[in-house]
């Protein structure tokens, strides 16, 4: 027997759909010869550091740097139940194959790869690599299975990540947080998230270092006949002028005087159609056009993957098409073509003998994991929530419009000297809207700016000075990061590139991947680092503060991490070694704890409270954490016994300080079995790992009772009756 494992429940359904005729069993679906189970996101995961010993239990600096010769995995408490279907599907005798079904990417091959190894399978395993669920798609991939073995640089690229992250993470928080962290204030520091929050930190300081300069421009306006024209002033290329009294002179100079036209030059000009859409790409796109975060854009582009079945698979890095999808385009077209808006573009596009194919849109050597995000061959129903709507209006308009041609332009340069000062004027005429008539309102969102339609000019021609004006201006800074200008900086690891295909030469040496992208903003908000003030991101005094401290520390280094980012790249493809990979992790931690033992400096105090609390309420969590009741609101009472970092009182409770960072959720509730818990027992419980016998407690039935609050072997609060002592 065959058995397939998804990633989620609903794919797991759409494969068994494919598939043919199933009856339903306790997490999974079984048709004939095959079953099909999944996995519910991460069913296992990293051990944290007490697991590779009791000394790693509190934060230290002595005990670090922690790392493990081979890390230990972990299931997932919240979801044993669904480890143990699989783990048992995995080793029944009647199982001969296993078809890893997870997402095809680096973290679904993790997750099969810790499900696989926890549940001791040695089974042959076929790997159903696919990047869109439609039956179709499903059909056509289990004819192609891959064989297991071959994904083996891939597996080792996704354990890399995972354990660096792992690494750098846990040795520099805590580096950090015991160093230089005040009393219940985790310093959270992480591999790809602290470069990202430096280009904003770099950022603010140009725009607070930055001092505004006045300058002045001289304008004209040109008549003859009935036609105008406007022209700015200029000398050797430089057209602002640092005083208001010679702008003034100049256009007292000019004013009432006749223009000689000495240039007037018309170049014909062409602009190629966008690419097709990556995840970054697309998620930059819907932020400047419609405000969506990039974690919005994400779910959204992940809800149309999975359950409406309209877009291909969206985590993707490439902007390109293979050559074995070419006899298929033209369903997508169909596809794209049933939204009203699109129906007429679609219609040309289906008329001619065959789509103009180019390098720019089928190009294999460029297609990685994933080709581009492109319609699938289903059309809407027009029904879509709101958010869903408008993604799959951007990714079917792009898709449409790689298939039209250039737009092409006339522009023209005129120059225009008025009593020996010159005056520079640009127009354009659209000569043929091309893939441009797909966006009316331009390609961001925003009607685009474009130089005016100038009257017939001819060399040698008089034309006399209607008007001359001066006009006041003043420098500017460089604008803050919205999350489409971050995003676009995170894949190019800081450097500005606006050339769309050199971007994405670059793609494997940025911060993070597209993937990884949105959730790293957002942990940087979620750890109080950043804010989003209308459509910029705005890091806070504790991210600046941070930064500042790290000072010139590689771990903030955008570069470094690129590069990083880049070898993990080559690993998936087999021409980067996980051992050298990994040692070289292992060195730059050390060398990163001996920098922080040495380091002097102020220790950083938690975010400025706001309405009475600390920083905004934060995100609420699974299960019974203290922290997700509400923030801190006083001062550490002791060291938390299950990860060492600092108790702080919140308003239900005296719980871990670093639930969010790390996951923590120890909790001594201010109301256990109807009695009040004061701050004093709490610290007794926490010091001396018990209180005395305490008064006051219920039971279920009413019944007042004794008994002492005691942390048992666990680190989990209990009572103990006087006949346990």
């Amino acid at each position: 027997m065959r058995l397939i494992v998804a990633e989620k429940p609903s794919v797991g359904r759409d494969i068994a759909n494919s598939l043919g005729k199933h009856r339903k069993g306790k997490g999974s679906l079984a048709g004939s010869g095959w079953t099909v189970t999944w996995a519910l996101g991460h069913l296992a995961e990293l051990a944290p550091p007490d697991a590779y010993g009791d000394e790693y239990k509190k934060w230290r600096l002595e005990t670090l740097p922690i790392l493990p010769e081979r890390f230990k995995v972990r299931v997932n408490a919240k979801t044993r139940d669904q480890f143990s279907v699989v783990k048992g599907l995995m080793r029944d005798s009647s199982v001969t194959e296993v078809v890893n079904a997870c997402d095809a990417g680096r973290e679904g091959e993790l997750i099969f790869a810790y499900l696989y190894g926890l549940s001791g399978c040695r089974k042959p395993v076929r790997r159903l690599w696919i990047s869109s669920l439609t039956t179709e798609a499903i059909r056509e991939g289990f004819d192609a299975l891959r064989d297991g073995r071959n994904m083996k640089p891939l597996e080792d690229a996704a354990r890399s990540r995972g354990e660096a992250d792992w690494i750098v993470g846990m040795n520099a928080t805590r580096a950090y947080s015991v160093r230089f962290g005040r009393p219940g204030n985790v310093l959270s520091v992480g591999r790809v998230q602290t470069p990202t929050l430096k280009l904003l930190v770099d950022r603010e300081r140009e725009i607070e270092d930055f001092k505004p300069e006045k300058f002045w421009t001289v304008y004209a306006r040109f008549t003859r006949e009935e036609n105008t024209y406007d022209g700015v002033w200029f000398r050797k290329k430089e057209n602002r002028l640092k005083g208001k009294e010679a702008a003034e002179e100049i256009a007292e100079k000019v004013r009432g005087g006749t223009g000689k036209v000495k240039k007037a030059e018309k170049k014909s000009a062409s602009e190629k159609p966008p690419l097709l859409y990556d995840l970054t790409e697309l998620q930059r796109n819907a932020n400047a056009r419609f405000g969506f975060t990039a974690d919005r854009t994400l779910r959204a582009a992940q809800a149309l993957y999975e359950e409406r079945k309209l877009i291909t698979y969206p985590r993707t890095s490439s902007r390109y098409l293979s050559k074995d999808m070419v006899g298929g385009l033209k369903k997508r077209v169909e596809a794209a073509g049933a939204l009203p808006d699109l129906a007429p573009f679609a219609e040309t596009l289906l008329e001619a003998d065959k789509l103009p194919i180019s390098k720019r849109i089928v190009d294999d050597a460029k297609v990685t994991d994933h080709h581009a995000i492109v319609p699938t061959n289903r059309k809407s129903s027009g029904n879509l929530p709101p958010d869903e709507a408008k993604v799959y209006d951007l990714v079917a308009r792009r898709f449409l419009a790689v298939f039209f041609p250039a737009a092409r332009f006339e522009n023209t340069t005129v120059v225009t000297e008025v009593r020996e000062e010159t005056f520079l004027s640009r127009g354009r005429v659209v000569l043929d809207a091309g893939w441009r008539a797909l966006y009316p309102d331009g390609v961001g969102g925003r009607k685009e700016k474009e130089p005016p339609v100038l009257p017939p000019i001819e060399v040698g021609q008089e034309w006399r000075v209607a008007k001359a004006a001066v006009k006041e201006g003043e420098t500017k800074p460089p604008p803050r990061y919205s999350e489409s200008a971050l995003l676009g900086a995170m894949e190019t690891a800081g450097k500005f590139v606006e050339d769309e295909e050199l971007r994405q030469a670059m793609k494997d040496s940025g911060l993070g991947t597209p993937a990884t992208r949105a959730a790293t903003i957002e942990r940087l908000i979620s750890v109080g680092y950043l804010v989003r003030e209308k459509k910029s991101l705005m890091p806070t005094e504790k991210g600046r503060a941070l930064i500042q401290l790290l000072g010139d520390s590689r771990i903030s280094s955008p570069e470094l991490t690129a590069r990083w980012e880049e070898r993990l790249a080559k690993m998936e493809h087999g021409s980067e070694t996980r051992s050298d990979f990994m040692a070289d992790i292992g060195d730059f931690v050390r060398k990163l704890v001996e920098e922080v033992r040495s380091k002097e400096g102020e220790r950083v105090a938690a975010p400025a409270k706001r309405n009475g609390k600390r920083g905004a309420k934060p995100p609420q969590r699974n299960g019974s954490s203290a922290a997700s009741a509400s923030e801190p609101s006083g001062e550490a009472l002791g060291a938390c016994p299950k990860c060492g970092a600092m108790v702080v009182e919140t308003k239900k409770a005296f719980g871990c300080s670093a639930w969010k960072e790390s996951g923590c959720k120890f909790a001594v509730w201010k109301t256990v079995a109807g009695k009040r818990v004061s701050e004093a027992q709490a610290k007794q419980l926490l010091t001396k790992g018990r209180t005395g016998k305490l008064k006051g407690f219920k039971s279920k039935a009413g019944k007042p009772f004794e008994a002492a609050l005691v942390l048992d072997a666990e680190s989990k609060v209990r009572l103990e009756f006087e006949s346990e002592r």
